[in-house]
């Protein structure tokens, strides 16, 4: 038994809507590692995907939300086309030059193209919702687009992603053939074009998986999966939610910026030096390889982690919050009402000196009297809390001054 929440959605797990395994065992024998097929018959939640985004809700986007680049990418055989292939002014009132036209959108989807909407996550109400509870179960940042490809019609070669995708089937049918990566989990920087060659010659061998996708179902792929994509007798639609991962390499290149401060690690190579020559180059990468190993030994954890939040927290935005409705609710605050943590916030409380802690956010800082610890704690901490509640505020007046600041910064929502 489930309980609906307020967006329509229900408290199971985001990710059961698109793996039907546990997610101890996803995790476990899935992520990163293979691909997973599930049926629409094996799912938990609604049927399909229609909720999430619709033909209709495609005709919306494309003829009446003013759309811009990026958030509209088209391919046709094989290359991405321009910009200038389908937007265009934006009319009186709208000083702008790359708006998406819909009669330009029409033609070449008609003639063949695929249609890519991008950053849905961002501009789609019931995608920024699931997004963002898919997003906080696997604590990764994630990116949306839709793909719309015509009758019997392939958008893209084949190619591998440097990112995992979770493919959700929602109109039509998709026949997808899935090769073994050339280049086990790439780097965003190792983008398949420059292993074209390989890439095509794989292509052309038997596929490890050769699947036709129907509404409803799913498919994860890790990062380095060669795919191609080709709609059958009819149009199709299709999700995929591209899962942005830090990899062990992004501590490499944090540890080697923080290498920097080892005075050895900055020498300079002796006075001349042939760098090309690899004899001489073999006695300073010997004495560097060792320098640098007695540096990696003392790195500190924190600090590594601390280089790491700059990364990660700015990669994924809280839920939305609606200014009016926000600033109307701090202003009539009252004890008896309820307060929660705004959903996908990422936060870190601590002191700064005797007297004052710092919530730091992404981006910024809020400066709090120490005694206001406890109530902005408690107020984070994921639960509903009447704003009366608050610890270690002398009394109800303190409270709803640190409520409504909390409120005013977009950082606790209305319960």
């Amino acid at each position: 038994m489930t309980n609906p929440t307020p967006d329509g959605t229900d408290d199971r797990p985001a990710l059961t809507r698109v793996v039907a395994v546990d997610p101890a065992k996803f995790a476990e024998a899935y992520w990163g590692r293979q691909p997973l097929l599930t049926r629409a018959d094996e799912l938990a939640g609604p049927g399909g995907f229609r909720d999430l985004l619709s033909p209709e809700a495609v005709d919306e986007l494309l003829s009446e939300r003013g759309l811009r680049t990026p958030f509209l990418r088209v391919a046709d055989k094989g290359a991405v086309l321009p910009a200038s292939a389908f937007t265009g002014p934006g009319g009186a009132g709208a000083e702008i030059g790359d708006q998406v036209l819909d009669d330009k959108a029409l033609k070449l989807y008609a003639d063949g193209a695929t249609l890519v909407l991008q950053g849905l996550h961002r501009i789609w109400p019931p995608l920024i919702r699931y997004a963002g509870r898919l997003g906080s179960e696997l604590r990764q940042p994630l990116q949306v687009n839709a793909y719309l490809t015509p009758a019997g019609n392939r958008g893209f070669a084949t190619h591998y992603d440097t990112h995992d995708v979770f493919v959700l089937q929602v109109d039509g049918t998709k026949r997808w053939r899935i090769h073994e990566p050339v280049l086990p989990e790439p780097l965003e920087r190792q983008a398949w074009g420059g292993r074209a060659d390989e890439v095509g010659a794989v292509a052309e061998g038997p596929a490890a998986l050769d699947v036709v996708l129907a509404p409803g179902d799913a498919l994860y792929l890790p990062r380095g999966w060669l795919h191609s994509a080709e709609a059958q007798g009819e149009r199709s639609l299709h999700l995929t939610f591209g899962v942005r991962a830090l990899t062990r390499y992004a501590l490499v290149e944090e540890l080697l910026g923080l290498a920097a401060e080892d005075q050895r690690l900055r020498a300079t190579l002796p006075y001349g030096m042939d760098v090309a020559d690899a004899g001489q180059v073999a006695a300073e990468l010997t004495e560097t390889v060792g320098a640098l190993r007695d540096w990696l030994l003392t790195a500190d954890p924190a600090v590594v982690a601390e280089r790491l939040r700059a990364r990660a927290w700015p990669a994924s935005r809280p839920a939305p919050v609606r200014p009016l409705a926000q600033l109307a609710y701090a202003e009539g605050l009252a004890p008896d009402n309820r307060v929660t943590a705004r959903e996908g916030l990422h936060w870190d409380l601590r002191d700064d000196g005797p007297e004052h802690v710092v919530l730091r956010l992404t981006g910024r800082t809020l400066r709090f009297p120490a005694f206001c610890a406890p109530a902005v704690r408690t107020a984070l901490d994921g639960r509903a809390h009447r704003v009366g509640d608050l610890p270690g505020l002398d009394d109800d007046a303190d409270r709803l001054v640190l409520a409504r600041r909390l409120l005013r910064e977009a950082v606790l929502v209305p319960a």
